[in-house]
């Protein structure tokens, strides 16, 4: 994807996520990963854990870089928890060029969810 695309597409999601939430600033990256994960968990509840909120961002970055077969899904445990298991290792340098990736899988992940759904109904 080229840059002028990526920068397009990121600042289209967030918007939608802004508004879709009535929020008065643009969502970050992280806080766009938050809601991947509360998505892929399938739950919401009022208050998460500091830990919690970091599991979640796990599994939106397990979910985004499963696209390209580094992660593949595991099955969830008793407490409904997805769990992913690491196929082959990621091996992206740099931290523009990490967030650039995860920006494009967040980019994939929400058109499907607007194929699939008609919308960001889901969130």
């Amino acid at each position: 994807m080229e840059d002028w695309q990526l920068d397009f597409e990121w600042g289209r999601i967030r918007h939608l996520i802004k508004d879709r939430f009535n929020k008065g600033s643009l969502p970050d990256l992280n806080a766009i990963l938050f809601l991947i994960g509360i998505q892929e968990l399938g739950r919401w509840k009022t208050e998460f854990t500091k830990e919690e909120k970091q599991d979640l961002m796990h599994i939106a970055v397990c979910r985004l870089l499963s696209f390209d077969g580094y992660y593949t899904f595991a099955g969830r445990d008793a407490d409904g928890w997805p769990h992913w298991e690491m196929v082959k290792p990621y091996t992206q340098k740099g931290v523009k060029e990490q967030a650039d990736l995860l920006k494009e899988k967040i980019i994939q992940y929400f058109n499907e969810l607007e194929a699939e759904n008609g919308g960001l109904k889901a969130f």
